[in-house]
């Protein structure tokens, strides 16, 4: 059966040359009988119950099962097609109601809370006994003491729910490939820099066509939107990206998120009514540091408070500077990237595309795992003869300092038709130990930069490498964990706000220059960043940083107050209530047609619903735990040991607060996060 289904081959990495869309039912449904018949011999047991019968056969259930799916889940987001893309969706209901069935099964709840009340758990390791309370709670979080309709009711929400979440995703990216601007005369890109000329110019000889093809994928809507000075091609590309999966968008409504994102929230609300949480929002935070909704909302809004006098200044600058320099006297939502760019050469005389040329892939990516290996002390190599799933994708392994081999992970890093858009960590194989030795993590860390033009290597925007920075702070944390217990090691078991600590930690070594020196050569002469145009960098750091943080407090309010105030008797409210938000914290307000909800994937499909504070929450404890690399030295080896013991190495074994506070010896404070974003405390 495994030779001839590569999904149910688990003994090595995943066969991705060899999978195809027809393997994905067939496995997934053996597996699932398997795992049923597995449960009821489990629980056939005269007792008692303990972790060696029950706990530990459980995970290597669950362990196989999430390493079939993962790989579909995983090409269906990387290389989606229209078979595969069925055969996904085909699942969805399947796996939920296996999921529903196992987390409201009451044998299976009786069993773990008596080894929850036995005698053995006081014998248990620490990250041992969290495994059984969150799975206790998680339990209750499913229903398990629901009367039988109700029960019934809430798997039928969780299904009609996955498949609302994947139908969104559907809708975003089949609408994003749906549009794009063919021009065959180079009078509408005046402004725009070399590389995103070339970009363009090979887009359109990839279709067959001359000239220059512009889309939405986001290298080739950027530079547009930032550097092209015929702004009514900026309009015409804004306008398309803001109104994308809605009912205005100009390839075609079929995709409108509109419906699904009702649904989505009349679903939602209902669920946690279900389990007798007044809103969604509550219902999320059950899982995360945060108390309550009103601890999120002081969080936020104080931070707005502090935020919004400097967004407003920044704001009016930048008018100011658009009607006196750029002829433009009313400043529209798509010429705000553009008279910023243009405002921060005249200010700073720097732009992206200035430093561009010295973050060459071939110096930014080795750079990146040198860095790792002096503030961690593991070792990374190029692995061989792994099997891929794009020609463009690259696989490695990272050693301990004793030489052994510790995790495996993949890049994939470029843009590209059927991929979804954004970027992410996943986990291919989680860390745990079983009866034939020590399973090794592996993750998918998925970028979309800009890929190579010609025969230059690619080039990143200083942006994208604190993007490459972010996923592999992520990715350290999949695979550095010393957890053997897959559901608490690396991410699995951090709490929702924190698991964004590792990532944003890393994003800050972008900006020491003594990291610049290791990451950085211009990709012809390999000279390092000059100082002057470091300093000149330094300098423009935090340029608007005050309007970049009310975005972002826009996106966090928007969010939990969606998921906080719904009313079934008033329905969805998401324009109306954005208003409300932007009314609050905004300083930039988007045109009326703009519809960015019905693209906002993180909330309605990427598991942030009454989360997305989650980003400015765990970047107090980011710019925080950075502080102590500032105190004691940027490449500081015990910090860095420091970090790796008690951030990286517990992953979700005990709560993240007192991770924090064995790393920083006390409580988080915001201070450092405000000082580093340029904002007066």
């Amino acid at each position: 059966m495994n030779a001839e289904n590569p999904l149910l081959d688990f003994s090595g990495l995943p066969r991705f040359a060899e999978i195809r869309p027809e393997h994905v039912e067939p496995a997934v449904d053996a597996l699932l009988a398997e795992n049923r018949a597995g449960l009821a011999q489990l629980l056939a047991q005269p007792g008692p119950y303990t972790w060696a019968n029950l706990i530990e056969p459980l995970e290597a259930m669950q362990d196989r099962l999430n390493r079939a799916w993962g790989p579909v889940g995983h090409l269906n987001a990387v290389m989606n097609s229209e078979a595969l893309r069925a055969a996904y969706n085909a699942c969805l209901p399947k796996l939920s109601a296996y999921y529903t069935e196992y987390n409201q099964n009451e044998a299976l709840y009786r069993a773990t809370q008596a080894i929850r009340d036995g005698d053995e758990f006081a014998r248990l390791d620490a990250a041992q006994r969290k495994v059984i309370d969150d799975s206790l709670r998680d339990f209750r979080l499913a229903g398990i003491a629901l009367p039988a309709e109700k029960k019934a009711r809430y798997g039928e929400i969780v299904q009609e729910l996955s498949l609302l979440g994947a139908k969104f995703s559907e809708h975003v990216l089949d609408a994003t490939q749906a549009w794009s601007l063919h021009l065959d005369s180079e009078n509408h890109l005046a402004g725009l820099p070399a590389s995103a000329l070339g970009l363009a110019r090979q887009a359109a000889a990839a279709r067959g066509l001359d000239g220059w093809l512009l889309t939405l994928e986001f290298p080739s809507y950027q530079p547009v939107m930032s550097y092209a000075q015929d702004r009514s091609l900026r309009e015409s590309l804004y306008f398309a990206y803001a109104t994308r999966a809605a009912g205005n968008f100009p390839a075609g409504a079929q995709w409108d998120n509109t419906a699904v994102v009702g649904r989505i929230l009349e679903l939602r609300h209902e669920l946690a009514r279900l389990l007798d949480f007044p809103d969604y929002a509550q219902y999320s935070l059950a899982t995360k540091m945060a108390d309550d909704p009103a601890t999120v909302l002081d969080f936020l809004r104080d931070l707005g408070a502090r935020a919004r006098p400097q967004a407003g200044r920044e704001f009016e600058e930048l008018s100011a500077f658009a009607r006196e320099r750029l002829g433009l006297e009313k400043l529209e939502a798509w010429d705000v990237g553009y008279a910023s760019e243009q405002l921060k050469q005249a200010r700073y005389a720097i732009s992206d595309e200035e430093l561009r040329p010295y973050f060459p892939e071939t110096s930014v990516v080795p750079g990146l795992f040198q860095l790792v290996e002096k503030l961690f002390g593991v070792s990374i190599r190029a692995a061989e003869g792994v099997e891929v799933w794009h020609p463009d994708v690259r696989a490695y392994d990272i050693f301990g300092a004793d030489g052994a081999l510790r995790a495996r992970f993949y890049f994939d890093l470029y843009a590209r038709a059927n991929k979804r858009g954004g970027a992410w960590m996943d986990s291919a194989i989680a860390r745990r130990r079983t009866a034939d030795g020590l399973q090794l993590p592996v993750a998918y860390m998925v970028c979309n930069f800009t890929p190579p033009v010609g025969d230059d290597p690619a080039l990143f925007t200083h942006a994208e490498v604190q993007t490459l920075f972010h996923e592999f702070g992520h990715g350290l944390h999949h695979m550095l964990t010393t957890v053997d217990y897959a559901a608490v090691s690396g991410i699995s078991g951090v709490e929702w706000d924190a698991v964004e600590l590792p990532s944003q930690f890393m994003e800050n070594f972008c900006w020491e220059r003594v990291t610049l020196d290791l990451i950085a050569g211009h990709y012809r002469t390999r000279e390092p960043i000059p100082e002057a145009l470091y300093e000149r960098m330094i300098a423009a750091k935090n340029f608007q940083s005050a309007m970049i943080t009310v975005r972002q407090l826009e996106f966090g309010l928007f969010d939990l107050r969606l998921h906080r105030e719904y009313d079934p008797a008033r329905g969805a409210r998401v324009l109306e209530l954005l208003e409300e938000v932007r009314d609050e914290v905004a300083v930039v307000r988007p045109p009326a047609f703009n519809r960015y909800p019905m693209s906002f994937s993180h909330i309605f499909a990427g598991g942030y619903a009454a989360g997305y504070y989650s980003y400015k929450w765990a970047e107090v404890l980011s710019a925080d735990a950075f502080g102590a690399f500032e105190e004691a030295g940027v490449f500081d080896a015990e910090t860095g040991c420091r970090f790796l013991t008690e951030i990286l190495e517990v992953g979700g074994s005990r709560p993240a607060l007192e991770s924090f506070m064995a790393f920083r010896g006390r409580r988080p404070e915001i201070d450092a996060l405000l000082r580093h974003s340029g904002i007066a405390a």
